[in-house]
Formats: C-alpha cells, sequence, structure tokens
C-alpha cells in the first residue's frame, strides 16, 4: 500500500498580524503549508512577516504578507482572525473574493470589558454569523477559539485540545487535518450551530485565567482512547 500524500495549501490569514494570526502561521509553516499573513495596510503584513521571521531564526520562502484581499484571492483556505469588533465589516468587505472557500473562523465575538460573560450575536456564534454573510457558496468552520497563542508559539506538547464545528463534514474534515498540522488534537463538534458552546468557552477560559493567573488554560476531552 502506498502512503498517502499529505495535502499542502495556502492558508491565507485575515488580520493575521495578532498573536493568534502569527502563532497559527507558525504552526502551519513548521508543517509545510504556505502561509500568506493578510492585513487592512500592506506595512503591518510585513512588519508581521519580519517579526515571525526573526523568531524562527530565518524568513521561510513559504511565508508571505499581503493585504488581506490579496491574501483572500491568493489562498486556498482563508482564516479569519481579526477581533470580533472588525468581524462582520471585514467578512462583508471580502464577501466576493471568499466565495467558493473553506473559511476557518477563529473569531469570538468578546465584548469588552466584560470578556468572561458569554454574549453571543443574534446569529448565535461569529461562525453563524459569518455564514449568513458570506452565504452558501463559502463553508464556514469554527475552530481554534480556545487554544492561547502562548501554547501555539511554544515549543513541545501544546496540552490542548480543539474543537472543530462547521457547515458540512468534508470541510470539517479539511479543517481537522489543519488541526492535527499544529501539532494539536483536533475534534469533530458536529454542525455550525455548536459553535456556541466552542466560542462561549472561550470566556469561561478566560475567566480561569484570571481567577488562577496563567495565560493558557485549555481544554481536553476525555474518555474517548482512540478516536482516529
Amino acid at each position: 500500500m502506498t502512503e498517502k500524500t499529505k495535502q499542502t495549501y495556502t492558508l491565507g490569514i485575515v488580520g493575521g498580524t495578532g498573536k493568534e494570526g502569527k502563532g497559527l502561521a507558525y504552526r502551519w509553516l513548521l508543517a509545510g503549508h504556505n502561509v500568506i499573513i493578510g492585513s487592512r495596510q500592506y506595512e503591518k503584513a510585513q512588519a508581521a512577516v519580519d517579526e515571525l521571521s526573526e523568531f524562527m531564526g530565518t524568513k521561510p520562502e513559504a511565508l508571505q504578507g499581503m493585504e488581506n484581499r490579496a491574501a483572500v484571492e491568493a489562498c486556498d483556505i482563508a482564516v479569519i482572525t481579526v477581533p470580533y469588533a472588525g468581524h462582520k465589516a471585514t467578512l462583508m468587505d471580502l464577501k466576493d473574493a471568499l466565495q467558493g472557500k473553506i473559511v476557518v473562523d477563529v473569531v469570538v465575538p468578546l465584548v469588552p470589558p466584560k470578556v468572561t460573560k458569554v454574549q453571543m450575536p443574534e446569529a448565535g456564534s461569529a461562525a453563524q454569523e459569518a455564514q449568513a454573510i458570506l452565504g452558501d457558496a463559502c463553508q464556514v468552520v469554527d475552530a481554534f477559539q480556545n487554544i492561547s497563542h502562548e501554547r501555539l508559539m511554544g515549543k513541545g506538547d501544546t496540552d490542548c485540545d480543539v474543537l472543530v464545528c462547521g457547515k458540512g463534514k468534508a470541510a470539517r474534515d479539511v479543517v481537522l487535518g489543519l488541526v492535527a498540522d499544529t501539532g494539536l488534537k483536533g475534534w469533530d463538534a458536529g454542525p455550525i450551530e455548536n459553535a456556541v458552546v466552542v466560542e462561549g468557552l472561550t470566556s469561561v477560559l478566560i475567566g480561569l485565567n484570571i481567577q488562577h493567573k496563567v495565560h493558557a488554560s485549555g481544554i481536553r476531552i476525555t474518555g474517548i482512547a482512540d478516536h482516529s
């Protein structure tokens, strides 16, 4: 039996200049994917590329910086990592360029200053909001809400699981592969309606971080010996 060839993607990280975006970019570069860091301003995208290159000790050939629209147009899979305050506007602006793509939504609807309180949008979750804006030609998948950038940028075991929910099992399977490529264990958490639970957990984890004076609490699924 021949070994299955690993799928390599070009991943466009919209709003990728933030901590979470750079953390995901780092992990996916290590896994052999091509990564485009997107920003509203080209200069900020390039600055993030320089910062990540310095962290890695070299400038990866597979790493680029572009404006958000150019990043989306050039990518196979788009990853949304903007703050929730810019979620709707960003998706509306890029709606035409996102058509036909899997869209990985990492956004959590945090409402400062009460970020330890779950406050979901009218649509039910950020993922459902994204799906409603983008329409049926896009497959929105929620993932990475409950993993801190400290764990993504760290070395060794990340000690955290990732719940993946969204439109269509095939799209979820693709994103589960991307989760595995970051070194994390992913779980198929079902349809997009379940995103309310996944996104809401982030406020709970932030509250635990504050109570216990840590920065990177996460979740583990227990009681299942093997889900491969």
